[in-house]
């Protein structure tokens, strides 16, 4: 059973590294590059937003790995705790005040990721 709830995360992570480095990266430039803001900080923008990217690969990988080496199942536990975490700064932005992040699907996607690979565990 372990192994597919890993799976399941790990196609989350895969899915929301597609959607956010594609789509969502298209979507972000695009506006970001609307507004009159210096060079530096659009660069800046730019490496944060590829980053979460990484992340969500990296995560995608490291639990598709774990699924099918057991073994190395403490891998999983760092990947968990960054996802549940990444969901409540989310959250926590969301209700201090930027009420956005509570519509998009980060929080609850980096939740669903985290919470199958604790449950895996």
């Amino acid at each position: 059973m372990s192994f597919w709830y890993l799976m399941a995360a790990a196609a989350i992570a895969f899915l929301g590294a597609v959607f956010h480095g594609i789509y969502g990266r298209r979507m972000y430039l695009g506006e970001i590059r609307k507004g009159d803001l210096p060079e530096t900080t659009v660069s800046l923008s730019t490496v944060s937003w590829d980053m979460f990217t990484v992340l969500l690969l990296v995560s995608g990988v490291t639990l598709a790995h774990v699924a099918y080496n057991p073994a190395a199942a403490q891998m999983a536990y760092p990947v968990a705790a960054m996802n549940l975490l990444g969901a409540a700064v989310f959250i926590g932005l969301g209700f201090a005040g930027h009420k956005l992040l509570i519509r998009l699907p980060g929080a609850y996607l980096m939740g669903a990721t985290g919470g199958l690979a604790l449950l895996a565990l």
